[in-house]
């Protein structure tokens, strides 16, 4: 029987999570090999292995440790090694996650070399090109020849792109048959898989909440990571502010990137933060689900931290002018704000809970879907898929 060889490439604390369920799938089923590279990208205990231990995930094939950098510099050097990887391992799938400069290394480095690339996550639009991870999931999915949507909003973005090769599923599987690439399938969100697999285990093993003597909706959550708001140090500094006030009526955890804690110290003279706004290192992943989900509100700029909030069902704040989570925002379970303090305080104040809370990422299988149709796509029929 052939063996389907498929590389994934990951590099961010977000991949790590939506690697979790693939990885777990590819490895119990036959007729997959599974080389994992890991880019360094994020590389303390903190933001990457604690994710790899706690999340079941084998030591990486490769650990190409190129670290923290300039766009440019960091995306070339993983572009160098992911080639000289991807010529001794010969993968006949190249999977790359989400919208990091690991992921736009990977794709480039595999369709240069004629090789299969398949973007999970793909489809999504902030259509905000200032964005660095807008650039990369734009660039990932014109390079790609499977783009894996979460979203039926994702389909109709690369609609718009001219993507209008859609994969089909029936109740004997996903119909390929006279495709052409790049095709598109809609097959929900791993993130909701890696929830479903690990929120009973968390509240199990997580003691984060007695940790910092905090009871279920206690405290507010935020977090605050992308260049947009930590490289304009007004932006940050507006932030902190809001944050600050609204510790005043309520507690605020705020888990510290620690490139954002760097810039912190830049603007730390002259920066109120009261006792109530408590900056803490980055916590686990088991950690953060706990925190998500028994907060009063979150107020982040994480795309992943949206999505977990509204599968939570906890209300969202989020600190910036568009989001490509859109659904959550028509939806009214998460609100748009900029970083302007009176508009983010009075939202968070002010938030009224919706009534209804739709499904729109799948059924938390998307594993088992994306490896369906990578055997498809590749003419194998009988790798043992349930």
């Amino acid at each position: 029987m052939k063996i389907l060889k498929v590389a994934s490439v990951v590099g961010a604390r977000p991949q790590f999570v939506k690697l979790a369920p693939l990885g777990k799938k590819l490895s119990s089923v036959s007729g997959f090999e599974h080389v994992v590279v890991h880019t360094g990208q994020h590389y303390d205990y903190l933001m990457s292995k604690v994710f790899f231990d706690e999340l079941g995930i084998p030591e990486p094939n490769y650990n190409l440790e190129i670290g923290s950098g300039h766009h440019g510099w960091q995306t070339g050097e993983m572009l160098k090694k992911i080639e000289e990887m991807f010529f001794k391992e010969k993968p006949d799938w190249i999977l790359v996650y989400g919208d990091t400069n690991s992921t736009l290394a990977g794709a480039l480095a595999g369709v240069k070399l004629h090789l299969s690339v398949a973007h999970i996550e793909a489809g999504l639009r902030s259509y905000n090109r200032r964005m660095p991870e807008e650039i990369n999931r734009v660039l990932t999915d014109h390079c790609s020849s499977l783009l894996l949507c979460p979203t039926e909003k994702a389909v109709e973005n690369l609609k718009k792109e001219g993507f209008s090769n859609l994969l089909l599923s029936n109740d004997d599987g996903w119909i390929v048959d006279r495709f052409e690439f790049p095709a598109v399938a809609q097959v929900g969100d791993l993130m909701l898989e890696a929830l479903g697999d690990n929120l009973q285990i968390a509240e199990r093993k997580s003691k984060i909440l007695e940790t910092l003597h905090f009871e279920p909706g206690g405290y507010y959550l935020a977090t605050v990571h992308r260049a947009e708001n930590t490289d304009n140090l007004s932006r940050l500094r507006d932030i902190i502010e809001a944050l600050d006030e609204l510790s005043s009526f309520r507690p605020v955890i705020f888990p510290v990137h620690p490139r954002t804690k760097k810039l912190l110290r830049e603007i730390g003279k002259g920066l109120r933060i009261g006792r109530n706004l408590l900056l803490i290192d980055p916590v686990s992943y088991f950690d953060m689900l706990i925190l998500e989900k028994n907060a009063l509100a979150i107020l982040t700029d994480s795309g992943g931290v949206q999505k977990e909030a509204y599968i939570l069902s906890v209300p969202c704040i989020t600190l910036r002018e568009e989001t490509e989570w859109v659904e959550t925002v028509e939806s009214g379970w998460n609100r748009l704000t900029g970083v302007e303090k009176n508009e983010v305080v009075e939202e968070v104040l002010n938030f009224v809970i919706p009534e209804k809370h739709p499904n729109f990422y799948g059924e938390g299988e998307t594993s088992l879907s994306i490896l369906s149709i990578l055997q498809n796509l590749s003419g194998l029929d009988s790798l043992g898929l349930g």
